[in-house]
């Protein structure tokens, strides 16, 4: 005990003989803006400050408002306490008075109009030198407020996790530094594990395999930078199965800006996922059958591309065994004419080639290819149906045009379909001239590809509808050959439109993102 303990205890026992001494501390106690009280050794109540009194309703003349024990024993004043306290309390008394030290509990205390408020009770033993104990004393700090907005912040964090529960997705609260703090229902739920286990997720069988490395990547750098980040990834549910889920990752920031929490909804697209490749693989399916139908509607115009070939190839070889009956042999006209045999079956297996190219059924094979090349080995294959119609080609092909990435097969069926398309419309009015007009030329997007016809042409209001599955304006048309073409087009990361040509006619375009070879 250090001296100013003994200078009060020296001053309390002066009080015995002092009453003036006494009545100004417990005049000072009553300025406190506490709840203040003594109690005997005993536990017995000697005095509580007049805010206690006021607050507890004694009256005005009760002497433990003027310091007189009454002896009355802590558990006389039970009733004071709420029902649900009594207990606690009275357990927390009994073993400060048992051993002498110092405690602290929070207690509900009864006022005089009969509620109740929350108080955080101090009780500290006030010893002589020898360490007898001379009296408790005790405070009463008013609780009430702080226990209020305990509970609201109790009950915001039971709606915020109702709130977090009733979302339609995997749901994570994390740390600014990435640490797991909460998930929702559906976490557990779905990977079947504790929140310790989940917080380890970086570690554990959680994400693929495949897929961790780049997931831990996308998620530190987000975490580093504090930019919301957006990533897919498979991820194993408790039964052992591994399932697609869309990540998006969101900072909540606090008004000094830093980032206090983050967000990150994990939202199942397996089902999604599975429902794309489907639709990819029917995609390929209707390409290829639109290609089978095409070549159908062209084999037997192709059929004269190819006798042509065979026929001048049958002439030539004729012609070196004439001069090799020849006395003596024209060996020279023979080398020339097998030359030409060569050159005519190469022709006819040219066409045979690009034919089975696109009647076959390959995947999608992209590579970097010279665009106007590859539109000119179609012009081969459509010109039988060109000539049927009466149509005359030209081409405007631009030079030094950037190659393209993408599937060649694919694009040249594009462009076939709308040379195709552009060689049967105009066959079907009579009005001169038909003209077809293919064009290539360098864009700011990349690579533009254009077919002018000088057909019947579209009413404006169907440029977008021809491109619709199952629109069709031909008697024989399946309506399938412009939306499969806009798929491709659009895989490609190209756009594909129609619009009016002048003075009459259709222009059918579309871009593909071109790249840039060499240094």
């Amino acid at each position: 005990m250090d001296n100013s303990d003994q200078g009060c205890l020296t001053r309390l026992r002066e009080a015995e003989i002092q009453p003036g001494f006494v009545a100004q501390l417990q005049a000072t106690l009553n300025v406190i803006p506490a709840h203040t009280w003594y109690a005997a050794p005993s536990g017995d109540l000697t005095f509580v400050n007049k805010r206690t009194a006021d607050y507890l309703g004694l009256p005005k003349d009760h002497p433990l408002r003027f310091g007189i024990d009454i002896g009355a024993q802590w558990d006389a004043h039970i009733p004071l306490l709420h029902p649900d306290d009594q207990e606690e309390s009275r357990k927390a008394w009994s073993t400060c008075l048992r051993t002498g030290e110092a405690a602290e509990f929070s207690q509900r205390v009864r006022n005089a109009q009969g509620g109740y408020r929350w108080f955080l009770s101090r009780a500290e033993p006030l010893r002589a030198s020898d360490g007898t104990l001379l009296q408790w004393v005790g405070v009463n700090l008013d609780i009430e407020e702080l226990m209020r907005a305990q509970e609201a912040l109790r009950e915001s964090e039971r709606i915020a996790c109702s709130a977090i529960d009733g979302i339609a997705g995997l749901v994570a609260v994390m740390a600014p530094n990435g640490d797991v703090e909460t998930v929702n229902r559906q976490v557990f739920e779905y990977f079947g594990r504790s929140l310790e286990e989940l917080k380890n997720w970086g570690t554990s069988d959680a994400v693929h395999p495949e897929d961790l490395p780049r997931g831990i990547e996308m998620f530190a750098r987000a975490v580093a930078s504090g930019i919301p980040c957006h990533y897919d990834q498979r991820l194993r549910r408790f039964d052992g199965e591994y399932r697609w889920f869309d990540i998006h990752g969101l900072p909540i920031r606090d008004d000094s800006g830093r980032v206090a929490r983050w967000y990150f909804l994990l939202t199942d697209i397996e089902d999604r996922t599975r429902a794309l490749a489907r639709l990819e693989q029917m995609q390929s399916d209707f390409a290829h059958m639109n290609r089978v139908s095409m070549m159908g509607e062209l084999a037997a115009s192709l059929s004269h591309e190819i006798t042509q070939p065979i026929a001048s190839a049958r002439n030539n070889a004729r012609a070196a065994q004439n001069f090799l009956d020849m006395q003596p042999s024209d060996l020279s006209e023979v080398g020339e004419a097998l030359r030409c045999v060569v050159g005519d079956t190469d022709r006819a297996g040219d066409i045979v080639d690009r034919i089975r190219d696109h009647i076959k059924k390959t995947p999608p094979r992209k590579e970097h290819f010279d665009l106007n090349e590859a539109i000119n080995e179609v012009l081969v294959l459509g010109r039988s149906a060109v000539i049927k119609n009466g149509v005359s080609v030209q081409t405007r092909l631009s030079a030094g045009l950037f190659p393209v990435h993408g599937d060649r097969v694919q694009l040249q069926q594009v462009v076939l379909n709308l040379i195709l398309n552009a060689a049967e419309a105009m066959g079907s009015v009579e009005a001169e001239p038909r003209d077809l007009l293919i064009s290539t030329e360098q864009h700011y997007t990349g690579v533009l590809v254009a077919v002018h016809d000088s057909g019947p042409g579209i009413h404006p209001d169907h440029f977008e509808r021809v491109f619709n599955s199952f629109y069709t304006t031909k008697p024989k048309g399946t309506g399938m050959g412009l939306s499969i073409c806009r798929s491709i087009i659009d895989a490609h990361g190209g756009r594909l439109w129609a619009e009016a040509n002048e003075p009459r006619g259709t222009i059918f375009q579309f871009t593909l993102p071109a790249v840039r070879m060499g240094p």
